[in-house]
């Protein structure tokens, strides 16, 4: 708990487990993100999406019909490991805030999930790699409009990437 009683969510290593307390606003805004990412890789599942695209990229980048026919085997399986990622992230997740301990394969699934959702969501952001740097994005956007949808967008990927951080320091130590 911090000075003014929010709590912030970060990973810490206990045992064999890596452990972390959400608050109910934190939990809220993960389950929101994450489901979003779900009925993109179902309902939603466009493969002329750019964020479709890059959770699904061409592996042969110079020949389209042979990445094609390798979509063919393969991304339906992808698809599912998402899927399956994201619903056991939301499965772990306490509704109303609480503690989570995660063992290693889970860690590394909430992790994958939580790749899945921040390239989803950078990508609808316009930040399409890691040299973006949110805090002066975040403080640009709030200067301009401190109630815009930016503003609340940047501020969760940011979440985002502070608790995937957390979570890979916790497993590696």
């Amino acid at each position: 708990m911090g000075d003014g009683g929010a709590v912030v969510t970060m990973f810490v290593r206990a045992g064999t487990v890596c452990v972390a307390r959400f608050g109910p606003g934190e939990a809220a805004v993960l389950n929101e993100v994450m489901l979003e990412v779900i009925t993109l890789l179902s309902e939603g599942f466009d493969r002329t999406d750019p964020v479709i695209e890059r959770l699904f990229p061409d592996v042969y980048r110079d020949d389209a019909a042979l990445s094609a026919e390798l979509r063919r085997y393969t991304e339906d399986d992808l698809r599912s490991a998402k899927l399956e990622q994201a619903a056991l992230l939301l499965d772990a997740l306490p509704v109303e805030g609480g503690e989570v301990a995660l063992d290693e394969e889970q860690a590394e699934a909430w992790l994958r999930a939580l790749t899945d959702v921040r390239l989803t969501l950078g990508l609808r952001l316009g930040i399409a790699d890691d040299d973006v740097d949110i805090e002066t994005e975040l403080d640009e956007a709030i200067l301009k409009d401190p109630t815009s949808a930016r503003v609340a967008q940047l501020s969760v990927y940011q979440y985002l990437t502070y608790l995937q951080e957390s979570l890979v320091g916790a497993l590696m130590g």
